[in-house]
């Protein structure tokens, strides 16, 4: 795909973590929305190969996903470390700075997702201490035992995905179930669309752990 000749806020709003992209690079996807990225990118002599490149990486990262239940332990707990732990502390740093943004701006439309910053601020940290726990005490247990492993851990993991999911319902609610209103600006469009790829990563991450990592630990 060619980035370069399409116009900025198509790019902002149809693929999911360009925004964090463009932020990145001072690129103002409202203002300069209907200019193509190679105009933006010339005009403010950046890197084109390099804003590609990370384009291209957020496409790659949705297709490169292997056969799973094929991988040992080792390399299963990699590739959740790389496709899930990294990228959602990525999106969530850029979905609460879109997040507040569209509230700081559409604070007093009725469909405004008020109180989705404070929200995604909690889930934030919330996840970040889950991760931790799996990236410290159990994934190390796992990569080292081929026996089974007390339960214990396992059972608290799966009892905290619980509180993801219902988390993940109340995103829905603010967001009438993460659909933009016809007339949403690019930065509500942009929120929404990554909100709908994370939701998406989190329930393949909790699957992933859930029904084949954590289920080899009881066989």
């Amino acid at each position: 795909m060619s980035y370069l000749n399409l116009p900025v806020s198509q790019i902002a709003t149809e693929i999911p973590g360009a925004t964090a992209i463009f932020f990145q690079h001072k690129i103002n996807f409202c203002c300069d929305g209907a200019k193509l990225l190679a105009d933006v990118i010339k005009k403010k002599r950046l890197d084109a190969m390099q804003i590609v490149d990370a384009l291209h990486s957020l496409n790659e990262r949705k297709e490169a996903r292997p056969e799973l239940e094929k991988l040992n332990n080792l390399q299963l707990i990699d590739y959740i470390l790389t496709r899930f732990h990294k990228v959602h502390r990525e999106q969530l740093v850029e979905l609460q700075r879109l997040a507040q943004r569209v509230e700081t701006v559409h604070g007093e439309h009725p469909l405004c997702p008020n109180g989705l910053t404070q929200h995604l601020a909690k889930m934030s940290y919330e996840l970040d201490q889950h991760m931790k726990k799996e990236e410290s005490i159990l994934f190390p247990m796992l990569c080292r035992s081929l026996t089974l492993l007390p339960g214990g851990p396992i059972s608290v993991m799966k009892a905290e995905h619980e509180d993801h999911l219902e988390d993940i319902q109340i995103i829905y609610d603010l967001t009438q179930d993460v659909v933009p209103h016809p007339g949403a600006c690019n930065t509500w469009q942009a929120l929404y669309l990554g909100l709908q790829e994370f939701i998406s990563d989190l329930n393949q991450h909790i699957h992933t752990e859930n029904e084949i990592l954590f289920e080899r630990a009881n066989h």
